[in-house]
């Protein structure tokens, strides 16, 4: 037995891995990693894989980054954990100061949790909680986008719409209604803001309709992740917003998976120049080294809080690693290291190189669209191209990829039919024409 069967024999007799139907692992072998350094991942046998989804979209600055290992060191020997309730500590003062002045403005107020998905969880109840505190209490429901995902609990999953997560748990969720997505798949950019506009319809009738049961509209900005890297036109959360500020319904964006530099601004939403209700960030935050998520809020949600206990308005939520110091030092670090490289500037070069050499993959017979915001790049498989008809899921096309690109020395997990790149930003140009070269290989592989 190699060392690395040892450690895949080991994890199978004791793990049940997420996402994953186990019995895949029979024939499927499960990599276990010894060592992360930059762009690489080492396995006990060092092979090399170059990490091109970030290790699921969180780890934007490398493996073992110097900046973020520093800061860490240095807390671990003053400060590991302290509870958040009546007591407070140094790195989740300067963490919320700091995000407060970088965020869209009016974002006051820091609340902390340890997950995306609790996130959404936080923000969901706040805005129901906040409404029953202002004296309308009949603003409990909640509105989001068909094709949209926002995380595995129970809250968090009602207003998320992929089926594969969530048909199973349906019984258990809370009625949510979906509104049809702005998703501009396969269509040319120049006719992403006309498309998007038109499907703003869709959420303008609900609100008109409904406004006066609504608490929030939840939306990702600009790319459905989970829902396969579906994107669309800035302008939808403009007219989002204009419609929500009429119709007095809160803006909850899900940036956890977008936030940070990931659409080629720190934030989705700067994109069109709006500012949500509540901002709910996590993944990235932390350079993908600890758990830590927030949702951010404004002052005036804040007042609503505010008020002698008796009257019973306070945000009774609570996590037990809520605000950890350790996760707030690496999430400290990690801003660090954006205002030094002047990280947006240069991913626009990266993007750039991205889009050149993803956009050489249309010629491809069975690449129905090649998408991007920013630092992500979508390549979706079809079985025919005229009319984007998908290749059944049963044939699991994406796996293909992802075995070829494991045998080349990369980590490309596709989400169904759909490549994408979501690359570290310390990526060079070089690593980049890797990708491509490993994609379009990956393409031959699974279409032929």
């Amino acid at each position: 037995m190699t060392t690395n069967q040892h450690w895949m024999q080991r994890d199978l007799d004791s793990l049940w891995h997420p996402c994953t139907q186990m019995k895949d692992h029979e024939w499927l072998p499960v990599i276990p990693i010894r060592h992360g350094k930059g762009l690489w991942l080492e396995d006990f046998e060092g092979q090399r894989y170059l990490d091109a989804v970030s290790s699921w979209w969180v780890n934007i600055f490398g493996h073992a980054n110097e900046t973020i290992n520093a800061r860490l060191k240095a807390q671990l020997d003053s400060l590991e954990h302290v509870i958040l309730s009546g007591f407070t500590h140094a790195p989740v003062i300067e963490l919320s100061e700091r995000l407060g002045r970088i965020a869209p403005a009016g974002l006051g107020h820091c609340f902390y949790a340890d997950n995306g998905s609790s996130a959404t969880e936080v923000a969901m109840k706040m805005s129901f909680h906040y409404w029953q505190n202002k004296g309308q209490p009949d603003k409990q429901t909640f509105v989001s986008l068909q094709n949209g995902y926002h995380g595995e609990t129970l809250g968090a999953l009602s207003v998320s719409h992929v089926g594969l997560y969530r048909d199973t748990y349906k019984p258990l969720l809370l009625e949510v209604e979906a509104i049809p997505s702005p998703d501009c798949y396969g269509l040319p950019e120049d006719q992403w803001e006309a498309h998007s506009r038109a499907m703003f319809e869709h959420m303008e009738a609900k609100l008109a309709r409904d406004h006066d049961n609504i608490a929030a509209v939840i939306i990702e900005p600009l790319v459905q992740c989970a829902g396969g890297m579906r994107m669309y036109h800035p302008i939808y959360l403009r007219l989002l917003r204009e419609a929500c500020d009429r119709y007095n319904v809160h803006v909850i964006f899900d940036e956890i998976a977008v936030g940070f530099g990931r659409t080629g601004t720190l934030f989705a939403c700067e994109q069109a120049d709006v500012s949500p209700d509540y901002l709910c960030l996590s993944k990235a935050l932390t350079g993908g080294y600890l758990p830590l998520s927030v949702v951010m809020t404004t002052d005036d949600i804040y007042k609503a809080f505010y008020d002698d206990y008796a009257t019973m308005k306070a945000f009774l939520h609570s996590h037990s690693y809520t605000g950890n110091p350790l996760a707030c030092a690496a999430a400290l670090a990690t801003l660090d290291i954006f205002e030094r490289d002047d990280v947006i500037e240069r991913n626009k070069a990266l993007s750039a190189h991205m889009r050149l050499r993803s956009r050489e993959l249309l010629d491809h017979p069975h690449v129905g669209d090649v998408r991007q915001h920013g630092m992500i790049v979508a390549i979706e498989m079809v079985r025919d191209k005229e009319t984007l008809e998908p290749f059944p899921f049963e044939e699991r096309r994406g796996l293909k990829v992802y075995q070829h690109a494991l045998s080349r020395g990369a980590l490309l997990r596709p989400l169904g039919n759909v490549i994408y790149w979501m690359p570290p930003y310390i990526i060079e140009k070089h690593d980049i024409d890797f990708l491509a070269e490993v994609t379009r290989e990956g393409l031959e592989i699974a279409t032929a």
